[in-house]
């Protein structure tokens, strides 16, 4: 079995959690390493493992087959093409880079160089999405009219971290969260023909945007999505209407809280959520309304890091590809203009 050896731009929470625990788990991965600039316990955790003190150690020789940029979203475009140049595959964090061009140089710059590139979008891998997603692949709603996800929270407080709080480049919720409703819009309905977008201020203090409406506009449907952090009381996160019946799921996936409570994804338990976030299916099949609760489907991102090593060893397309991140970056930059000229902004045909 070919071994990827892999390495990570960082040790922090995304470290921790969405990245160092499913390459430790999956057998086709070897992890060798975190880039850690001041607290040197990556080794405590993963025994054997280096902890690199600068980049160009890391990327020094042929040691490493994968770097993971899990890095500010501001750092993306220089440390990915760093990567590539050294001759390594890449993956992303969300957001892909802070703009269209930086995306689409970092693709050219992977076919140029021969290597695969990726965007760690690990929200397809939801289990509140896999299920939105299996409720309209099979067509139980009929067409859709009307579509919202959303993505809120109760926290009007800043964050400590001051790359996320400080006007700049990568800074701001639509670059913070944005990236996973629109990349989820996305999969389940394309490039929309228009976009507008609606972004503010609302927290105390906040120099960024923290709260965003992003309304995508096709021929026969509106999607709406939708971000901030004065929602108290949690709301259908998912909503979908479609000419013969609707589904609501509340945004219920429990991988994040499992992992940082130190459960590993070849738990039993993992990914599974408690029934009492089944979403309300409410249609009609076959002639009969009805309206039901519906299981579940579990989450794994485990499903994503395997496309990684199919990609890799076996030149099959990445889990999430660059254009998928080109793509996203012009609904992010699409919805900054509209809400800046407070007007529709277009695609070409």
């Amino acid at each position: 079995m070919q071994i990827i050896n892999t390495a990570l731009l960082s040790f922090g929470m995304s470290g921790k959690v969405f990245h160092a625990p499913f390459v430790q788990l999956h057998r086709g991965f070897a992890l060798m390493g975190a880039w850690e600039r001041s607290k040197k316990v990556f080794g405590e955790k993963y025994p054997g493992a280096r902890s690199y003190s600068s980049m160009e150690e890391l990327l020094a020789g042929r040691e490493v087959d994968l770097v993971i940029v899990n890095t500010p979203t501001f750092t993306h475009y220089e440390y990915a093409k760093k990567s590539l140049m050294a001759g390594k595959n890449v993956v992303v964090e969300k957001a892909f880079t802070t703009t269209t061009a930086e995306a689409e140089e970092l693709k050219a710059l992977a076919e140029k160089v021969g290597k695969k590139i990726s965007v760690f979008q690990n929200r397809r891998w939801d289990s509140d999405f896999k299920t939105v997603r299996d409720i309209l692949n099979r067509g139980l709603l009929s067409e859709i009219v009307e579509a919202t996800i959303s993505f809120d929270r109760y926290n009007p407080g800043l964050s400590p971290k001051q790359h996320k709080e400080i006007p700049g480049p990568g800074a701001g919720v639509v670059k913070a969260l944005g990236p996973h409703l629109i990349d989820q819009a996305l999969v389940l309905f394309g490039m929309p023909q228009a976009v507008f977008g609606d972004l503010r201020i609302t927290r105390p203090l906040s120099q960024v945007d923290d709260y965003f409406e992003i309304l995508l506009y096709y021929p026969k449907l509106r999607v709406r999505l939708k971000g901030g952090y004065f929602v108290r009381e949690p709301v259908a996160a998912y909503v979908f209407h479609g000419r013969k019946g609707s589904f609501l799921k509340t945004r219920g996936d429990v991988q994040e809280t499992q992992l940082l409570a130190g459960m590993t994804p070849d738990n039993p338990d993992y990914g599974i959520e408690p029934e009492a976030g089944q979403g309300i299916l409410h249609t009609e099949i076959e002639g009969k309304v009805i309206k039901e609760k519906v299981k579940t489907l579990p989450g794994n991102y485990m499903d994503y890091y395997e496309g990684v090593y199919q990609a890799i060893t076996a030149n099959k397309t990445m889990p999430v590809t660059a254009d998928d991140g080109i793509k996203v970056m012009q609904i992010i930059e699409a919805a900054l203009k509209s809400s800046r000229e407070k007007r529709l902004v277009e695609f070409p045909a």
